[in-house]
């Protein structure tokens, strides 16, 4: 296992293809939701995943503060294999991320409200009312660092 991290301009072609089809595939086609996948925020982004195999297993990408809010944001977040503690590995190097390469005070998510109590693992705390995102149900949770 390899955890990368690397700004949007340090990807090459082939890695940005296998982030971009691997979040199609989850958030798209799985999820079954049409919406803007590529919203130009990855340009603003440490893009942080793990490969294994040659191939990318977990993804996410923490943006600056100021592109989502007003603090480093993570979001993103997947992994092809669940409940195997790969998506606690990658979230833990994200946090890392933010906390040693940003000026931020806290890290913001907008969470898929099913997966609150993995977040709540890693110290973030939720901050708003349910909501719906492109019809599916999310929260805003916060990482006081």
């Amino acid at each position: 296992m390899e955890v990368i991290v690397k700004r949007f301009e340090e990807l090459d072609i082939n890695e940005l293809y296998e982030i971009l089809k691997l979040r199609v595939d989850v958030f798209v086609v799985e999820q079954n939701c049409p919406y803007p996948e590529l919203d130009d925020k990855d340009k603003s982004a440490w893009h942080v995943y793990i490969r294994e195999d040659g191939k990318i297993t977990a993804y996410l990408r923490v943006l600056d503060p100021g592109v989502s809010f007003d603090t480093a944001a993570i979001g993103r977040v997947i992994s092809t294999r669940r409940r195997c503690g790969l998506g606690t590995t990658l979230l833990r190097e994200g946090i890392r991320v933010a906390r040693e390469r940003m000026n931020t005070p806290a890290i913001k998510i907008e969470a898929q409200t099913y997966a609150r109590a993995f977040y709540e693992l890693q110290g973030f705390q939720q901050t708003s009312d349910e909501f719906l995102e492109d019809g599916i149900p999310h929260i805003e949770m916060t990482l006081e660092l």
